[in-house]
C-alpha cells in the first residue's frame, strides 16, 4: 500500500512551493562567489555601520550589573524587556521622534516581538482574521507573498511621489463594494520597500482618517499598520520631518512597527510595536510567549543600554555613510543608465532606488538579466563554468509589483537596487555592466562584452 505525505494545512501547502524571489535568489547564493559576483539585491545592511565595539560595551556592561539587568541570559517575559521599553519611549521622546507626546506614549502600550519586526508582522497575520489587507503598489513582496499563503487577499493601491496614493485608495474601496467588509487591515511601508519613497505627513494623516471612517462604517476597527523599518534611515537633509500616524488616531486603530536592525545590527533581533491596549495587542503577547517565549533577553538589554547611550550618534553616523553612497550611486546611475531609464526612485532614505526601464525588460529569464547571471549560453559573454565572468544579484520588478495589480506590465521592466550592502567601487562595477546588460538586451549580440 502506497504511503502518502502527511496531510499539510493551507498555509503548508503554498509554502512547500518556493516564492520565486526566494527560489531565484537561493540559486544566485548557492554558487555566489565573494569579491567577484556583485549583491545589489539583499537588502542587508552595510557591516561598517555596525557598531561592533559598542555592542561589545553594551554587553560587557549588562553582565557587569545584574541588579539593572535581571536574568539577562535566562528567558525573557512575552512582553519585552521592561527596560528595552523604556529605553525605546525615552528615546522617541528625547529625539522627538514622529512627534510624539508623554501623553500620546501614555496612551499606548508597546511590546517586543520574538525575533524582530518580521516576527511582529508575521504574528499580526496569525491573531487576525483573514479577509483583505489594503497596501501600496509596488507591494513588500516578502510580507505580501506571506500573507497570501495565509489566506489574505491583497488589495494594491499605486503610490506616486508621496508614497500611497490616496484618493485612488478611495476609488478601490468604492470599487470592492461590499467586499469591502471583508477588509482587515492597512499595510503601509512609511519609506517604501522596493521604491524608498517617504511617505508624506499628508498622507498619513489622510490614511488613519480614511480607515477611521471605514471602521465606523463597518462597526468594527480596521486597523493601520504603519511599518517604520526604515523611517530612521531619511538622509536627505531636505527630507520632511516624519510625523507619527498615532498623533491622529482616535479610535486605538494606529499601530507602529518598529526595528533597530537597521540603525544597530539584524542579528540583535529587536523588533516592537507601539499602539493601544486591548485584545489584538494581548493576542500579540501570547503569540510571542508561544513562539518563544520572548526575543533573547540578552540582545533586549543590549538594545537598551545602546539606545540609552549611543542611539543618536550612531544614527547620525549610520545616516551619514548611507547619504554618502546614495549620492555617487545616484551619480553613476545617471552616468551609466540614465538615458535607458524613464523613472526612478529612493536615494533620499533607506538604501534602495527603484528603477524603472523605458525598453528593457529586467524580468527573470529577459536577456538584461540573462546577462547579468551569465546565463545567455555565449561563452563569450558568461565565461567558462570554471571561471564564470562577474555577475550582479538584484531584485526583478515582477517580483515587486501586485500579479493582479495596476502595474504588472511596468514591473517587466523595473528593478530594485540595493546600495546598503556593497562598497562603492563594487557599485560602480554593477552599473557598468549594467550599462551593457542594457546594450545586450536591445541589440544582442556575438560580439563578446562584459
Amino acid at each position: 500500500m502506497a504511503i502518502h505525505d502527511m496531510p499539510l494545512s493551507d498555509y503548508g501547502r503554498a509554502s512547500s512551493r518556493p516564492a520565486p524571489i526566494n527560489r531565484m535568489m537561493a540559486a544566485f547564493a548557492a554558487d555566489f562567489r565573494d569579491e567577484v559576483d556583485i549583491n545589489l539585491g539583499v537588502g542587508y545592511v552595510n557591516e561598517n555601520t555596525i557598531p561592533r565595539r559598542l555592542i561589545r560595551e553594551a554587553l560587557d556592561h549588562v553582565l557587569a550589573h545584574p541588579e539593572k539587568h535581571r536574568l539577562a541570559l535566562n528567558y525573557g517575559g512575552p512582553g519585552g524587556s521592561a527596560n528595552l521599553i523604556q529605553s525605546i519611549r525615552r528615546f522617541y521622546l528625547e529625539q522627538r521622534i514622529g512627534g510624539l507626546t508623554e501623553d500620546v506614549l501614555d496612551r499606548n502600550g508597546i511590546i517586543i516581538g520574538p525575533s524582530g519586526a518580521t516576527s511582529i508582522l508575521e504574528g499580526i497575520a496569525h491573531v487576525l482574521d483573514p479577509g483583505i489587507v489594503i497596501t501600496s503598489d509596488p507591494v513588500y513582496y516578502i510580507y505580501c507573498h506571506f500573507l497570501q499563503r495565509r489566506g489574505f487577499r491583497i488589495c494594491a493601491v499605486p503610490e506616486d511621489d508621496e508614497g500611497l496614493d490616496t484618493e485612488r485608495l478611495e476609488a478601490a474601496i468604492r470599487q470592492l463594494g461590499s467586499q469591502g467588509d471583508a477588509i482587515r487591515f492597512f499595510y503601509v511601508v512609511t519609506v517604501g520597500n522596493p521604491t524608498c519613497t517617504i511617505l508624506s505627513n499628508a498622507r498619513r494623516q489622510r490614511l488613519v482618517e480614511i480607515a477611521s471612517r471605514l471602521s465606523r462604517r463597518l462597526g468594527r476597527k480596521v486597523p493601520v499598520f504603519f511599518d517604520k523599518a526604515y523611517e530612521h534611515l531619511i538622509h536627505d537633509p531636505g527630507a520632511q520631518r516624519p510625523l507619527s500616524g498615532l498623533l491622529w488616531d482616535q479610535l486605538g486603530i494606529v499601530y507602529e512597527i518598529g526595528t533597530l536592525s537597521k540603525i544597530l545590527a539584524p542579528a540583535l533581533r529587536v523588533g516592537y510595536l507601539m499602539g493601544a491596549d486591548g485584545p489584538f495587542l494581548r493576542a500579540m503577547i501570547q503569540r510571542t510567549s508561544d513562539t518563544g517565549f520572548s526575543a533573547p533577553l540578552i540582545t533586549q538589554e543590549i538594545a537598551s543600554y545602546l539606545l540609552d547611550h549611543h542611539a543618536a550618534r550612531q544614527i547620525e553616523a549610520v545616516n551619514a555613510g548611507y547619504r554618502h553612497k546614495a549620492l555617487q550611486t545616484r551619480r553613476w546611475i545617471d552616468e551609466y543608465l540614465k538615458d535607458a531609464l524613464a523613472g526612478l526612485s529612493g536615494g533620499r532614505a533607506g538604501f534602495y532606488f527603484y528603477l524603472t526601464f523605458r525598453d528593457v525588460e529586467t524580468r527573470e529569464g529577459a536577456p538584461f538579466f540573462r546577462f547579468l547571471t551569465r546565463t545567455t549560453g555565449d561563452v563569450r559573454i558568461d565565461g567558462t563554468p570554471e571561471r564564470k565572468k562577474p555577475r550582479v544579484l538584484y531584485v526583478p520588478g515582477q517580483f515587486c509589483v501586485h500579479a493582479e495589480g495596476q502595474l504588472v506590465e511596468a514591473g517587466r521592466r523595473q528593478l530594485r537596487l540595493s546600495y546598503g550592502f556593497e562598497e562603492l567601487p563594487r557599485i560602480r562595477q554593477a552599473l557598468q555592466l549594467m550599462a551593457q546588460a542594457v546594450t545586450f538586451a536591445r541589440w544582442p549580440t556575438p560580439d563578446p562584452v562584459g
